[in-house]
C-alpha cells in the first residue's frame, strides 16, 4: 500500500513510516489490555482470566472424573463420552486425520497442497494425538497430588520437535505409510519445521535434555523460560567472515506451540515501596506504581519415550499493558501510539541482548525477573488452588530449579510474594523458600557469576533490593558470632563494594537453596572446594 502511494505521490513520506508501523502492528498477534492497575498492589497470582465472571469452569477428563458436591454424572456424560477414545492410528484413519486438517486448518485444497502444507497438516495431526498425552498427564498429576518439579532456565536449545514427537509417540511407521498413500515422503516434511534456537549449545541444550530425560522417567517435571522472538542468530559466512543475522523463527505458523491467552499473568517494573497496617494490625509492606508487562504463556508438549507420560515447557512471551495509545495517534504523535507494545516486546525478543551499555544491562535483567515472577505466580497458583492446601506443604509438593544464576531472582521473588501477597510471616516464608528452591551452578569462576547494581535494582526491583537487603542484614547478624567481622564475612554477603557496589546473585542463590550442585559430580567437587568454598564450610559448620 506505502509503496502504490509512493508511486503516485498521494501521501506525503511521512505518511509511508505511518502506514508500516500500523502495517506490522496490525501483523503482530494482539493481546486484550490489562486489567492491573499499576497504583494498586498484591494482585499477583491471579490470572487475567480470573478477573473473569466466566473463568474457573471444571475440566472434562478422560476418563469420567470422580463426582463432587451437587454436580450431576449426567451434566457433561456426552462430552466425556465423545473425549473418552483416543484417535485411531491405523494408516487409513492417520490419512483422513492429514486431509481434515488440510482443508479445515489450512483452508487447502488438492489443488494447491504443497510439500509444506502437507508439512503443517501433518504436524497438526502429530499434535491432536500429543495433545490426548498432554491432557491425560496433567490430570494423572493434579489426581495423585504428585509433588512437581518445575525447571527455570533462561536458554532451551530444543531441536525440531516434528520427528521427536513421531519417534516417542512411536508413530513414525504409520504415518510414514500414512504420507506415502497421499503420495508424499515423510523424510521431505522434516526440513520444513524451523529450528527454535532458544539457547546455545551447552547451557540451552542440557536444559532441552532433561526436559527430555524428565518426560521419558515419567517425572512431573515442567520447563519455563521466555518464548523469544528471534533465535541464537541465523550463521552466514561473507568472504569468510561469519555474520549473523537476525533467526526468525516464527516468521510462518508454529503448529507445536499453544497460545495461552487465559495464562496471562503481571510483571511490575520501577514503582515504589510502601509501608502499611493490614486487616489484622500487622505491619506490611507493598509494591505499587511503575509499569505493567503482561506475561502471556505459550505451551510446549514435551513427549517422554516409550511412555505415556508428556510433560510440558512453557514459555512466556511480553506484552504491553495497553496496545495502542489512541490519544497519541489521534495527535499525530504516532511512533508513541504504539511506543508500549515496543518497549514491552524487547523484553523477549532476543536471547542475550547485548549488555556493553547500561540499556543492555538493564533489558537482561529485566527479562530474567520477567519470566521468574510470571513462573512463580504460575506454579505457586496451581500449588494453593488445590481444597484446603496449606502453605506449610509447599516442600513436599514442589521443588523450583535454577538452572545457572538467570532465574536466581527466584529466591527474592518467592519471598516477595509469600510475604507481601500471601501474608505469611518472615521466618516461615524464609524457611520455606530455602526448602523449595534448588541451583545448578554452571560457572566455575567466581568473578563470572552475575551481580547487578544496586542503583538499578532500585530503580527496576525496589522491593527486591528491600528484601535482599533484609535477608542479608540477618545473615550477617549470624555469621557475625560463628566468625566475628572479618574478610570471609565479607565475602559471604549477598551485597559487594568493589568494583561497583552490587548484589551477588551466586551468593543469594546458595543462601536461598536446599540443594547446590554443578554439572557433573566433578563440576560439584569444585563448587564446593573452589567456587563456593566459605559457603560449603558454613553449612558444614552449622
Amino acid at each position: 500500500l506505502a509503496q502504490a502511494f509512493s508511486k503516485t505521490g498521494a501521501v506525503p513520506s511521512i505518511h509511508l513510516s505511518i502506514c508500516t508501523v500500523l502495517f506490522q502492528t496490525l501483523l503482530a498477534t494482539m493481546t486484550t489490555s490489562s486489567v492491573w492497575d499499576p497504583n494498586a498492589a498484591n494482585f499477583d497470582m491471579k490470572r487475567k482470566a480470573s478477573f473473569s465472571l466466566f473463568s474457573m469452569g471444571d475440566q472434562a477428563e478422560r476418563p469420567m472424573p470422580d463426582v463432587k458436591g451437587d454436580q450431576s454424572k449426567d451434566t457433561h456424560s456426552k462430552l466425556w463420552k465423545l473425549m473418552e477414545s483416543y484417535k485411531a492410528n491405523d494408516v487409513e484413519s492417520v490419512q483422513k486425520d492429514i486431509v481434515a486438517q488440510v482443508e479445515y486448518k489450512l483452508a487447502c485444497t488438492r489443488f494447491n497442497f504443497s510439500k509444506e502444507d502437507a508439512y503443517r497438516a501433518t504436524s497438526l495431526a502429530v499434535r491432536d494425538r500429543l495433545l490426548e498425552s498432554f491432557n491425560d498427564t496433567n490430570d494423572w498429576y493434579a489426581k495423585k497430588d504428585v509433588k512437581r518439579a518445575y525447571y527455570l532456565s533462561a536458554e532451551y536449545l530444543l531441536g525440531r520437535a516434528f520427528q521427536n514427537a513421531l519417534v516417542n509417540l512411536d508413530l513414525e511407521p504409520p504415518f510414514k505409510d500414512a504420507l506415502t498413500g497421499l503420495g508424499f515422503e515423510l523424510e521431505e516434511l522434516y526440513p520444513f519445521e524451523a529450528d527454535p534456537g532458544l539457547g546455545n549449545g551447552g547451557l540451552g541444550r542440557l536444559a532441552a535434555c532433561f526436559l527430555d530425560s524428565m518426560a521419558t522417567l515419567s517425572l512431573p517435571c515442567w520447563g519455563y523460560g521466555i518464548r523469544y522472538s528471534y533465535g541464537i542468530f541465523k550463521q552466514d559466512i561473507i568472504d569468510g567472515w561469519q555474520v549473523e543475522k537476525p533467526d526468525y523463527w516464527l516468521a510462518k505458523p508454529v503448529p507445536w506451540e499453544i497460545p495461552r491467552p487465559d495464562v496471562t499473568y503481571p510483571v511490575r517494573f520501577g514503582g515504589r515501596i510502601e509501608d502499611y497496617s493490614d486487616d489484622k494490625g500487622c505491619w506490611r509492606t507493598r509494591w505499587v506504581g511503575g509499569e505493567i508487562i503482561q506475561a502471556m504463556a505459550y505451551d510446549n508438549p514435551i513427549p517422554g519415550f516409550d511412555t505415556y507420560n508428556t510433560n510440558n515447557l512453557r514459555l512466556w512471551r511480553a506484552l504491553p499493558s495497553e496496545e495502542f495509545d489512541f490519544q497519541a495517534f489521534n495527535e499525530f504523535r504516532y511512533s508513541e501510539a504504539v511506543d508500549q507494545r515496543r518497549k514491552a516486546e524487547d523484553l523477549s525478543a532476543v536471547l542475550y541482548p547485548n549488555d556493553d551499555e547500561y540499556a543492555g544491562k538493564v533489558l537482561r535483567l529485566k527479562q530474567q525477573y520477567f519470566f521468574v515472577c510470571a513462573s512463580l505466580q504460575d506454579l505457586l497458583r496451581e500449588f494453593i488452588r488445590k481444597p484446603d492446601r496449606k502453605w506449610s506443604e509447599l516442600p513436599a509438593k514442589v521443588a523450583v530449579q535454577m538452572n545457572d544464576t538467570h532465574p536466581t531472582m527466584a529466591v527474592l521473588e518467592m519471598m516477595r510474594l509469600l510475604v507481601d501477597v500471601q501474608k505469611l510471616g518472615w521466618d516461615e516464608a524464609w524457611n520455606l523458600t530455602r526448602q523449595t528452591c534448588n541451583y545448578t551452578n554452571h560457572t566455575v569462576m567466581p568473578e563470572a557469576l552475575e551481580k547487578w547494581p544496586v542503583d538499578m535494582m532500585q530503580e527496576l526491583l525496589p522491593r527486591h533490593l528491600n528484601i535482599c537487603g533484609e535477608i542479608n542484614k540477618r545473615f550477617m547478624e549470624e555469621l557475625t558470632k560463628m566468625y566475628g567481622d572479618g574478610p570471609k564475612v565479607w565475602g559471604l554477603s549477598l551485597f559487594q563494594e568493589e568494583p561497583f557496589k552490587g548484589i551477588r546473585m551466586g551468593n543469594i542463590a546458595v543462601l536461598g537453596s536446599n540443594k547446590i550442585n554443578g554439572v557433573a559430580a566433578l563440576h560439584t567437587e569444585i563448587v564446593k572446594k573452589e567456587t563456593f568454598a566459605d559457603f560449603y564450610q558454613y553449612y558444614l559448620a552449622k
